[in-house]
């Protein structure tokens, strides 16, 4: 793909992507693609299990390049090692999904499989999704796993999201969105010439976001608001998330794509006095509020509980407005010691 007239933080970024055993597999050909389109170079490998699920062929097809297995580690004709070869070519690393028994032998220090071996010689950031059964995902074993490889430089962990599992159970065990994944990708890559993992140095912080809109109504069919989408607050709340915060977004509709909101706590509200009542109720328990939302300036003083005609309009609209409470203000005044309050 031509990528001389696009812009983004993955133009020309080389980008090795790898799916081990987890049905999520079906989900890498989407994500190859996506990064694809945001101008990233893409090489995949599959696992022996991957290669199970996903088609080699495909992830070829999409990333432009030889999707590369097990058998090719050792071809004689090749002038260097595979694993050595790919592990330096990458700039990131992408590991979607992560199964369990991928983290046990990466935890373990284990270079048996072309991606176990990768892992090994990288030098680079690895972004992991992870993806299992929840009771899999959930076991002592794979939780302690888990744990060793955080601490390995260079590890940056997607959680596993709640739902429904190719099992038929609901619960933790889905892979991070791809939308997500390439959304991650490209903040590794917003920070400088080269990909950097971002400080964890938010673990164990408490963050609350607003964002979006607010709608005050003015009858049972219109609203006043403004064309917020919601975007600048969901990317800073991933993004804190990803530096360690506990994060919860407070927010009004919204017009990002869903899988932006994954992995954070999502509090939908619709009017400034819905925002301003959360607001008052989780601000004790939080080490910094950024408030990014875009709160309505105006409301009417009573909304009609009726569709009003539009000859009703004119006359109505002429009066009848108040202002809206600053929330802002409003936690200054109650703001406890030592929380950080950002306002825009």
């Amino acid at each position: 793909m031509r990528t001389d007239a696009m812009s983004g933080p993955l133009v020309g970024r080389q980008v090795l992507v790898a799916a081990s055993g987890s049905i999520a597999a079906v989900k890498t050909p989407l994500l190859v693609s996506a990064l694809v389109k945001a101008g990233a170079v893409v090489r995949c490998l599959v696992t022996p299990s991957a290669e199970r699920l996903v088609s080699a062929v495909a992830l070829a097809s999409l990333s432009r390049h030889t999707c590369y297995c097990d058998r090719d580690q050792w071809d004689p004709s090749r002038s260097r090692p595979l694993h050595i070869e790919l592990a330096e070519w990458a700039e990131l690393v992408v590991v979607a999904p992560m199964s369990a028994s991928t983290l046990s032998r990466w935890s373990q220090g284990s270079g048996e499989g072309l991606l176990a071996s990768v892992l090994l010689a990288t030098e680079v950031p690895v972004l992991v999704a992870a993806a299992m059964n929840t009771a899999m995902w959930n076991h002592p074993a794979v939780q302690k796993n888990w744990d060793v490889v955080q601490a390995f430089p260079g590890f940056v962990g997607l959680l596993p999201s709640s739902g429904l599992l190719a099992c038929d159970r609901r619960g933790d065990g889905r892979m991070a969105d791809p939308t997500l994944i390439e959304l991650a990708a490209a903040a590794l890559f917003s920070r400088g010439k080269e990909c950097a993992v971002a400080d964890r140095d938010w673990e164990g912080k408490h963050l609350l976001v607003t964002a979006g809109a607010t709608h005050e109504p003015i009858d049972q069919a219109r609203v006043i608001t403004n064309r917020s989408t919601g975007q600048m607050g969901v990317l800073l709340a991933q993004v804190a998330r990803l530096r360690g915060a506990t994060v919860q977004l407070v927010h009004g509709p919204l017009s990002v794509p869903e899988a932006w909101c994954e992995g954070v706590a999502c509090i939908p509200v619709t009017t400034a006095d819905d925002m301003q009542q959360v607001l008052a109720d989780h601000q004790p328990s939080m080490d910094a509020i950024a408030m990014v939302a875009a709160v309505a300036d105006l409301r009417r003083v009573e909304s009609s509980e009726t569709k009003l005609s539009k000859h009703q309009l004119p006359e109505l609209l002429a009066t009848g407005w108040s202002q809206v409470p600053d929330l802002l203000a409003a936690l200054s005044r109650r703001r406890p010691h030592g929380q950080t309050l950002l306002g825009f």
